[in-house]
């Protein structure tokens, strides 16, 4: 598992993400690929938002393993789960990706904010 960065996790494969995810109350994660230019934009907008939280983590997806899991038809996307269960998510559009505008109203309907 990579080493966290700026105290956020960063996981590469389904196993890490159900370990990191397990007896948390409440986890954020970004669905990403490092391939992806969409993904390079947001990922600087997403570790503002994340830095010195441990409740928000990357979660680098080159294979695309985690986004088949998990029905993500569009990278980046944001997935929040409560209590290891996926129950929100914020997927990003195609040829677009995500905006900052986004991720802070869907922080906020998390309750994160």
């Amino acid at each position: 598992m990579p080493q966290p960065k700026n105290n956020n996790l960063v996981v590469t494969d389904q196993q890490d993400l159900a370990s990191a995810i397990t007896g948390k109350e409440a986890i954020l994660a970004l669905v990403f690929a490092t391939w992806c230019p969409f993904c390079r934009r947001f990922l600087p907008v997403f570790a503002k938002y994340a830095a010195g939280r441990e409740d928000f983590l990357f979660v680098q997806d080159d294979e695309e393993i985690v986004a088949t899991e998990y029905d993500v038809e569009s990278i980046p996307s944001s997935l929040y789960f409560e209590k290891g269960v996926l129950t929100k998510r914020l997927d990003g559009q195609r040829g677009i990706g995500l905006q900052e505008k986004e991720l802070v109203a869907f922080i906020q309907d998390c309750g994160l904010a």
